[in-house]
């Protein structure tokens, strides 16, 4: 019987989650072809937010944040957290409170409508090709320079493993300290207890919390700070987790 109640539930979730894509496509096609790149990404990020807070609405999965609201939007900063669900996605355009320019991998171009938005949204890397690393990179870095915030999951993917964390890369941190731009660690919580990797059979509704940490100063830092900078927000997101 739950078997049967999670097919349906994923099911209509399914469906919700590309209606909503389908109309606010449009929209964000058209600013992305009327305006200059900040504005285009900012007016998309807005039809973002409401594609992602009516699929929160409509499927019972809220996605909340208490700490939030304590950001200054007038700045830039990386964004760094953990990645163990594909609600993921969505909890970081519902609850962090500003435009952003997040790290993405190649293979999500492959789903219908959504790769249409995430092409434009995104800044796609391709792992395997060392090319395609560094110039996402470059990217990335004209962003902050350009005073947009960025996203990069520091583990590189989603977290399959038993451990709560796994080990982080350098990129972020290396983006940190040569841009000198703050960083934003997150934890969010529960999402893989709400979307299991492996098993979207076992979809249920309910609450997803994130958390932000204080944003963490890198003025001064130099790249042989790089591996404290990485141990420091490492251990902060850790905490958030065990907590």
């Amino acid at each position: 019987m739950l078997k049967f109640v999670g097919f349906f539930y994923l099911l209509y979730s399914a469906i919700v989650f590309i209606v909503l894509m389908v109309m606010v496509c449009p929209f964000i096609l058209i600013a992305m072809a009327s305006f200059r790149a900040k504005p285009a990404r900012q007016i998309s990020f807005l039809f973002l937010k409401i594609w992602a807070w009516s699929f929160s609405f409509l499927t019972f999965l809220w996605f909340v944040s208490s700490s939030g609201k304590d950001i200054d939007t007038s700045k830039s900063y990386i964004y760094v957290g953990n990645h163990s669900s594909y609600l993921d996605a969505i909890a970081i355009v519902v609850c962090i409170p500003q435009p952003f320019s997040p790290l993405g991998k190649i293979e999500m171009l492959k789903v219908p409508i959504f790769g249409w938005i995430y092409k434009r949204m995104v800044v796609v890397i391709d792992r395997s090709s060392r090319e395609s690393r560094d110039q996402s990179l470059a990217v990335l870095r004209e962003n902050l320079v350009n005073g947009q915030s960025i996203l990069l999951f520091p583990e590189g993917t989603i977290n399959k493993t038993s451990e709560t964390l796994r080990p982080f890369f350098d990129g972020a941190f290396r983006l940190a300290i040569e841009t000198q731009t703050p960083l934003i660690p997150f934890a969010i919580l529960n999402s893989k207890a709400h979307l299991p990797q492996g098993n979207p059979f076992a979809l249920k509704p309910g609450k997803v919390k994130m958390i932000f940490s204080k944003p963490i100063s890198v003025n001064g830092l130099t790249l042989d700070d790089l591996p404290a900078l990485k141990d420091q927000v490492y251990h902060e997101i850790l905490q958030q987790l065990k907590k």
